[in-house]
């Protein structure tokens, strides 16, 4: 019995989030019905993040025990074949039994996307969320500073049914614009629900002139979900990176 690592890729719009669902399609179910298919095995799939319904993912990383002897090489054109459009296998690579995808990653990295214009665009409003008002953006770097390190992040954490601590080290949060787009990354130990979507509403806000400049530290110490801003629309956001 191997345990095996993989790299993927999925786009998240007609998905109800990373985990199996009883009442919608996860990403999760659909990988596990692929090696069903593709191996005649049933196993369980572990992601390193359970990514949000509408929410992508260009390096996902998921582990899972197989005993079928296929070389790793073929895996992923195998599990491709059984799998949706939506969904790619990037990479396969055999790992120690110990190792856990979500348990051993030490950083994870998201990109949020805004396009800054009032034109549609069929295309680009699938991954972005599309804003027509002018953003300050010199000021909204500057105020994501106040991010970086490690805090309580209770102030951008959504109403969870899960039990865990709202601390967390961010180690980087860039904002830069590129023509009509505005782009954040973010990396950090760990990520709270809706917490990266939340921290993008509250740059926005203040990039709109809806906050002032200064909000973001009063904000982060408060440690209150109702003095942060909106909660950044699912499209936007891509998980791109998980390190161990």
């Amino acid at each position: 019995m191997r345990n095996i690592k993989l790299t993927i890729s999925y786009d998240g719009t007609g998905y109800s989030g990373w985990q199996a669902q009883t009442n919608g399609r996860g990403v999760q179910t659909e990988l596990e019905t692929a090696i069903e298919k593709a191996f005649g095995e049933k196993r369980r799939v572990a992601g390193a993040s359970r990514t949000d319904a509408g929410v992508h993912a260009k390096g996902q990383v998921v582990d899972f025990k197989l005993s079928a002897p296929i070389p790793f090489e073929r895996i992923p054109h195998a599990l491709n074949a059984a799998l949706p459009a939506t969904i790619a296998v990037i990479k396969a690579e055999k790992v120690p039994p110990s190792f856990n995808s979500q348990h051993k990653a030490k950083v994870k990295s998201y990109r949020y996307h805004i396009v800054n214009s009032a034109q549609r665009d069929p295309f680009g409003d699938r991954y972005s969320w599309r804003l027509q008002y002018e953003l300050n953006v010199t000021l909204m770097k500057k105020e994501a500073k106040w991010l970086v390190g490690k805090h309580d992040f209770k102030s951008f954490q959504a109403s969870d049914t899960r039990e865990r601590s709202s601390v967390r080290t961010i180690y980087k949060l860039d904002v830069r614009k590129k023509g009509n787009a505005i782009i954040f990354d973010i990396a950090a130990n760990g990520f709270l629900y809706n917490m990266v979507r939340n921290i993008v509403g509250t740059l926005v806000d203040i990039g709109r002139g809806y906050s002032p400049a200064g909000s973001m530290k009063r904000i982060l110490a408060a440690k209150d979900r109702k003095l942060a801003g909106p909660t950044a629309p699912a499209r936007g956001l891509f998980l791109i990176e998980v390190k161990y």
